[in-house]
């Protein structure tokens, strides 16, 4: 069985969404076990509402929740009785755990479970990797980092790359998954003295497909499997996809309701906004892994519905099934860089 540690609450819709996404997970993983941690009655309040087995669930009860304004390091320090702390404690004292889902404080996230639950042997820093969907259909893209190291050394983004590519290839089945690094411009000599620095490391590493610089403006395009970046570049090129997609369809809403005409039109074309939104609504692509963590740890949006939690305890699953850790450990003790570092 693959057991997997629930934070029942800190986003938008918590306890409803995480409590529905763990029961949908459930019906596919017929080897999949979840321990549900928050409020006891509100927990088993809203499992009542649904239809499910209790067969493969579990409650931990934790009375209180870590606010996504509140000080991360000063929140997990504090709320130790909060239900991701309390998460985050099952998860380090309990070797039959293999990983924590959670769409609470980014911040506090990363902050515990670097300070609690540790990082692979060899890790300099655990990165946050999202996924994209990209132009080339049934294609995506991964983004590291997107937000879990605003301000990163070159060994920090080398090992970015390395895992990220792991992570691509491993879960998602990517073969030697095309590796760019993110930058003002495509020539090598582009950027400045960090990204030239890390470029030729990029460049040097066999393990890696690398592919040289990428401009932002091509995440999309389906040329490359993986992007790396600082944090801050990484989640303000996040989030500026997400939200250009979300007013693009809010202003193409609000032209077809303009014109009788156009909506005649609409009506036709009816299948094929279902089809564009469906594939740029983040919703259908789960979270954020932390790559490094010593146990496997999913971060989804706090405003995650229930098909998009769901998907964050299929990455979980996969990860876990996927033997990724080891593999990581071993290639980064392995690597040239990293003994350097």
């Amino acid at each position: 069985m693959v057991k997997i540690v629930i934070d029942c609450f800190g986003g938008d819709e918590s306890p409803r969404v995480n409590i529905e996404g763990s029961i949908d997970a459930l019906a596919k993983f017929k080897d999949l076990e979840l321990v549900l941690v928050g409020d006891e009655k509100q927990i088993k309040d809203e499992l009542n509402r649904q239809n499910y087995s209790s067969e493969r669930i579990s409650i931990v009860h934790a009375p209180d929740v870590i606010g996504c304004n509140e000080k991360p390091t000063e929140a997990v320090r504090k709320k130790k009785d909060s239900s991701l702390m309390t998460g985050i404690r099952l998860l380090r004292e309990d070797d039959t755990l293999a990983g924590l889902v959670s769409i609470g404080s980014t911040g506090a996230i990363v902050a515990a479970a670097t300070l609690r639950v540790g990082r692979v042997k060899g890790v300099a820093r655990p990165t946050l990797c999202p996924l994209l969907p990209t132009m080339k259909e049934g294609t995506i893209v991964g983004i590291c980092d997107s937000g879990a190291t605003v301000d990163c050394t070159p060994i920090q983004l080398y090992q970015f790359a390395i895992m990220g590519s792991l992570y691509m290839e491993k879960v998602f089945g990517v073969k030697s998954p095309r590796v760019a690094l993110l930058n003002v411009g495509t020539e090598e000599e582009k950027g400045d003295e960090l990204r030239k620095e890390v470029y030729q490391m990029l460049k040097n590493e066999p393990r890696i497909n690398f592919v040289g610089n990428m401009e932002a403006r091509n995440l999309l395009k389906g040329d490359v499997d993986l992007v790396v970046c600082d944090g801050f570049s990484g989640n303000v090129m996040c989030k500026t996809v997400e939200g250009t997609a979300i007013e693009m369809f809010k202003m193409m809403k609000k032209d077809i309701y303009s014109s009788l005409k156009y909506k005649i039109g609409a009506l036709f074309l009816k299948k094929m906004f279902a089809k564009e939104r469906a594939f740029l609504d983040y919703q259908n692509y789960g979270g954020s892994v932390l790559l490094g963590a010593s146990k496997v740890i999913v971060k989804g949006h706090g405003s995650s519905k229930r098909v998009s939690f769901a998907k964050c305890i299929e990455q979980a699953y996969m990860m876990e099934t996927g033997n990724l850790n080891p593999e990581l450990e071993k290639i980064l003790s392995d690597a040239e860089p990293a003994k350097q570092a």
